[in-house]
């Protein structure tokens, strides 16, 4: 049984790096990649231009539910750091910019929604939404959490980050 579990984890990373194409793969605990992307508004974002304060991605699309529940929530914690710092983005994953842009007015989002063309989503190993991660001040990922988050286990990380 221990030979056939190391099996898989192996055959998992060979995979995970093939999947990478050297590209940086996120992880907990180390830098969150560097990345310039177009915004639903028009122009673009760099995450290094957000360095030294604490950012929350949010990978999200407009036909997801939970995407749809968390915005509104994701938006007052957006508006209740902002004086701390805190950045929060919204990542688009693979649709259009007009649909991005459509969502952040729907929710009436004060922060900024990028267009992933999939590379944050080789980056993030992204295979369902929403995904969230939160990154330090520093530019360290802390927490990258798959799949729908209770509205306190959010506020616990991005006040670990502020």
């Amino acid at each position: 049984m221990m030979k056939f579990s190391f099996s898989i984890v192996c055959a998992v990373l060979v995979l995970v790096g093939c999947a990478s194409n050297g590209k940086q793969i996120a992880q907990v605990a180390k830098p969150a990649p560097d990345w310039t992307q177009p915004l639903s508004t028009g122009g673009t974002l760099t995450l290094s231009s957000l360095r030294g304060r604490p950012v929350y991605l949010n990978f999200f699309a407009t036909w997801c539910p939970p995407c749809k529940d968390e915005a509104p929530y994701i938006n007052t914690l957006q508006k209740q750091y902002a004086s701390r710092g805190l950045q929060v983005v919204g990542i688009d994953e693979l649709e259009s910019a007009p649909q991005a842009e459509s969502f952040r007015k729907q929710f009436h989002l004060v922060y900024p929604a990028v267009v992933d063309n999939g590379t944050l989503q080789a980056q993030y190993l992204i295979n369902g939404l929403p995904v969230h991660v939160f990154i330090g001040r520093d530019g360290v990922i802390r927490k990258i959490v798959a799949g729908e988050m209770a509205h306190a286990e959010v506020l616990s990380a991005v006040r670990s980050i502020l």
